[in-house]
């Protein structure tokens, strides 16, 4: 998996927007890394419950569980899948129905895709926004973890990063359809064993 390399998909756009287009794809490359961290310390975080409980099995001094594990890892899964999803919808690799794209005409398909990328930029927007809303309301109200005491408003202002990385690279889908450029970077994408 190698980062956006300038040129590229946006190589006919004008230089401002592939200016912008490129530092959307660093962006979600970006959230791609914050995923898999996410993803690394949420699976510490489990094996650190099965240790814990296994050993106090054994030990009376060790407590039967973490208190925060299934709290933050409720937390770390929600924000390795919206800041991976940026990365995910600019490599093409989202689960989607492609049976009607597959059958269409050009321009019938670039006219699917703009209007789907319309309607995916007001549904990621509206969920970064209600997601800020809930974060902004959790900050206001002082609340806190029951088990840990932390303020609840962090961990969920990573879940708003993350759906606005999303919300930022599905606008950037709508202007590259909009502009009639490759609304998938094939560099990004995984091989499979097949390949």
């Amino acid at each position: 998996m190698t980062p956006p390399a300038p040129g590229g998909p946006y190589g006919s756009a004008p230089a401002p927007v592939a200016a912008v287009l490129r530092w959307i794809d660093w962006m979600g490359f970006a959230g791609g890394w914050i995923a898999a961290g996410c993803l690394v310390v949420l699976t510490l975080l489990i094996l650190a419950e099965i240790a814990v409980r296994l050993l106090s099995d054994f030990i009376a001094a060790v407590p039967a569980d973490i208190p925060v594990a299934w709290e933050y890892s409720s937390y770390l899964m929600g924000a390795s899948f919206l800041f991976g999803a940026a990365m995910t919808l600019r490599a093409g690799s989202h689960i989607r129905v492609s049976l009607l794209l597959a059958n269409a005409r050009p321009a019938v398909r670039r006219a699917l895709e703009t209007v789907s990328a319309a309607g995916g930029t007001a549904l990621t927007v509206f969920l970064a926004w209600s997601l800020l809303s809930f974060a902004l309301e959790a900050y206001e109200r002082d609340q806190t973890s029951i088990s840990s005491a932390s303020p609840l408003w962090i961990p969920q202002m990573s879940l708003v990063a993350g759906a606005a990385l999303l919300a930022l690279q599905m606008a950037g889908r709508l202007l590259q359809a909009l502009l009639g450029l490759p609304l998938e970077d094939e560099r990004l994408r995984v091989s499979s064993t097949a390949e």
